[in-house]
């Protein structure tokens, strides 16, 4: 601009030269007249004038040239000025995506499994997106700078074919340096932008680059890993795939046992394979498959479960929980584990994952006949469940509860007859039939007095009685429905019950059976006593084979840090989670909040004798009168007990301290163990109990009855004999209201 300033002022002083000559001219035209009136000679004025009239119309030709090159320079020197600021929001935005670049590449460095990182890489692919923008937009600037190129190059052209002798030297020197350095200013920033554009060129390959590694690096790992992963569904499908064939005869018996090693060692041979051909005909999978079976030697069990609950398919109480559990640690161990059900018509069939029908019937033998028996299979939280629906007269399991139906024993002991023909037919070398509490105690005898004489021998029996409370007794003639040889069984020292003059299908298994457990070790001292129900003296007699483990609890489905029912997740090292969630229950149950440090008590059971449940009354109404707040979930079967806890509900309808919820909710069962102070469990006996472990590992205090898996798992606070880090609760001995509140 200082140039142009210059270029005016030239402009200026010509003009004051052109008035000069205006006048001259005046003065030349006012002698002229003169003259002529005088009859003087004139010939060298009048040439004189004639050759400062042509100047004076050149100098005005070129004034209006040079007007019109200085409002073309003005323009030019515009669009400098906004090219440049151009240049300046691109130069901001190219560092902006070079630092957005250099975090997308650390961010690749971090990612980890498939899942985590397609969402980084969909950013990523929207960076290079706005790259490509970019570039496009640099491409349209560079294409300006070409026609500002170009009209430089014509004002020099003209500037050149002006008459520019009439000037001053010095105006054309200043000339031609404008033009010089718009030119090198135009030259310099079409260098840099082809030198920004070309390094985003080769940081995009680079990029590719970077990413097609990673891709190929995470698929590898994937593969190396995938054992790492159990439980697995995709495993328990293949599984379930290959005894469906079997049982379809489809495959041969070889073929289907190579092929369950396979599975069992997380061959990732056989998962390329199942995913290779997902959507084609099973013919296809098939064909795959029996290309790759092998020898080989095992260094895993195969462990069926045959059971009467599993969570959260078919739940009533804690059985169903050790069911899932304890399968899915043992499959985390390298076993292959399977699961047999019945098939419940009130079962929850959405927690059960590609349900289907298998297109074969598995007869088994009941009442002197046989009867077919369809089968389904599917997977149930990750582990693969067969599910048993018997075409019998009767429909067993088509009824609108799980347990309590007049005809239990007879339910119950055809679907043990039936669970075993299944494993016997798909041909499976199984290790270990694990079988639990009275509804498939028929097993253990069955399995050795029928089914080990047809050759099917191969497995040990482990019966877990989970409460002794119940042992299936019946009349002994019912044994033959199954197929159990009644003179042969009806004994003291096989099934006779101890004191009933009948059959008891928990005596049976433990008779029959090569190890029995229990869930706690001080349940296990409890029932050798006065705790077995009458079954102590058999306990004595095979007490070597006979010992209690305690129960543990399914971290996966219990974490608070992953617990996708609470208001907000929290682990052990940050609690403050626990006071948004108990805020949350307190608003969803209309429970008052003015105090936040208000203690909640919770209390989640089945409402029965065994429980306590007047010990659940005491302590409602003592926390009521303590000012707390208690919340209860659960329901009674006994329907004395429901209508007696619905009379309690009634009165404490006004109450916004108590809330008595009289049935089961396992989402809300969640939030309260998340919004709990404190926990009680006043059992008067207890064979193992989870909710304390549950409690604990939502950050409440359990108090509870020292008896059973209680005993072996809450240690109270004020117990000098106990080391300090053990204690973890509050216990009682007496089971009464006095010593609840002591």
């Amino acid at each position: 601009m200082e140039h142009a300033d210059k270029i005016l002022k030239e402009k200026e002083a010509l003009q004051r030269k052109i008035n000069i000559l205006e006048t001259r001219l005046s003065e030349t035209n006012a002698q002229h007249k003169l003259s002529s009136e005088g009859n003087v000679s004139d010939s060298p004025l009048l040439l004189e004038f004639d050759v400062l009239k042509e100047d004076n119309i050149l100098l005005k030709e070129d004034i209006e040239f040079f007007k019109t090159k200085l409002i073309e320079i003005a323009e030019t020197e515009e669009g400098i000025f906004k090219l440049e600021k151009e240049r300046a929001l691109l130069d901001a935005s190219l560092r902006e995506l070079e630092s957005r670049f250099i975090a997308a590449q650390a961010n690749m460095m971090k990612l980890g499994p498939r899942d985590a990182w397609w969402e980084k890489v969909e950013k990523l692919e929207d960076l290079l997106e706005t790259t490509a923008n970019q570039v496009e937009h640099a491409a349209v600037i560079l294409d300006h700078n070409h026609d500002l190129q170009d009209r430089l190059d014509n004002l020099e052209a003209s500037l050149q074919a002006a008459n520019i002798s009439k000037f001053s030297c010095s105006l054309v020197d200043l000339l031609q340096q404008k033009v010089k350095l718009v030119e090198d200013r135009f030259q310099a920033c079409n260098s840099e932008m082809h030198s920004q554009i070309e390094l985003y060129e080769h940081s995009i390959v680079e990029f590719h680059d970077t990413l097609s590694k990673l891709i190929e690096e995470s698929e590898k790992r994937s593969l190396e890993n995938f054992t790492g992963n159990m439980p697995s569904e995709l495993w328990s499908k293949i599984s379930l795939l290959i005894d469906g064939w079997l049982l379809e005869k489809k495959i041969a018996y070889n073929d289907a046992s190579m092929l369950r090693e396979m599975v069992r060692k997380r061959d990732s041979r056989l998962r390329e394979a199942y995913l290779s051909y997902r959507g084609t005909e099973n013919r296809d999978v098939m064909d795959s498959f029996l290309k790759m079976a092998l020898p080989g030697t095992s260094s895993g069990l195969h462990i069926a479960h045959i059971a009467a609950e599993m969570a959260p398919v078919a739940k009533v109480g804690g059985l169903a929980d050790v069911i899932s559990g304890l399968g899915k640690a043992l499959q985390k161990k390298g076993h292959l584990v399977e699961i047999i059900l019945p098939k419940y018509d009130c079962m929850q069939v959405d927690q059960v994952s590609n349900l289907k029908v298998l297109d074969v019937l598995v007869q088994s033998y009941f009442e002197g006949n046989m009867f077919n028996n369809k089968i389904w299979t599917g997977t149930v939280e990750g582990l693969p469940v067969y599910f048993i629906e018997p075409q019998h007269p009767a429909m067993f399991f088509s009824r609108a509860q799980y347990y309590g139906e007049h005809d239990d024993f007879k339910r119950f002991a055809y679907f043990s007859r039936a669970a075993l023909e299944l494993l016997y037919q798909s041909g499976k070398k199984v290790d270990i039939i694990h079988c639990h509490d009275w509804q498939t105690a028929f097993v253990a005898p069955l399995y050795w007095d029928v089914y080990a004489n047809l050759g099917f021998n191969s497995a040990r029996i482990c019966f877990t009685c989970h409460n002794f409370e119940y042992q299936g007794t019946a009349p002994a003639r019912d044994l033959a429905w199954c197929g159990l040889d009644v003179e042969h069984l009806d004994r003291p020292d096989r099934m006779r019950d101890n004191s009933h003059g009948r059959i008891n299908a928990v005596k049976g298994a433990i008779v029959y059976s090569n190890i029995v457990t229990t869930v706690s070790p001080t349940y296990a001292l409890e029932v050798r006593s006065e705790g077995g129900r009458g079954l102590q003296d058999t306990l004595k007699v095979h007490s070597r084979k006979f010992l209690g483990i305690l129960n543990g609890i399914d971290t996966d489905t219990w974490n608070p840090s992953t617990d996708r029912y609470l208001k907000v997740q929290y682990n052990a090292k940050d609690l403050q989670g626990k006071a948004a969630n108990k805020a949350a229950l307190r608003e969803q149950l209309n429970l008052a909040s003015a105090y936040p440090s208000q203690p909640l008590v919770g209390c989640i059971t089945r409402l029965v004798a065994q429980k306590g449940v007047h010990l659940i009354r005491h302590a409602i109404y003592k926390t009521a009168e303590l000012g707390g707040q208690f919340v209860l979930l659960g329901s009674s079967p006994v329907p004395e007990i429901q209508r007696e806890f619905e009379g309690i509900a009634d009165h404490f309808q006004n109450n916004n301290n108590i809330r008595l919820i009289l049935k089961y909710d396992d989402a809300l069962s969640h939030c309260i163990y998340a919004a709990s102070d404190m926990f009680i469990v006043p059992s008067i006996f207890e064979p193992c109990g989870l909710t304390q472990m549950i409690a604990m590992r939502y950050g409440s205090v359990p108090i509870v009855r020292k008896t059973g898996g209680l005993n072996d798992s809450v240690f109270d606070f004020d117990d000098e004999t106990i080391p300090m880090e053990v204690r973890n609760g509050f216990t009682f001995v007496k089971a009464d209201e006095q010593g609840l509140s002591s």
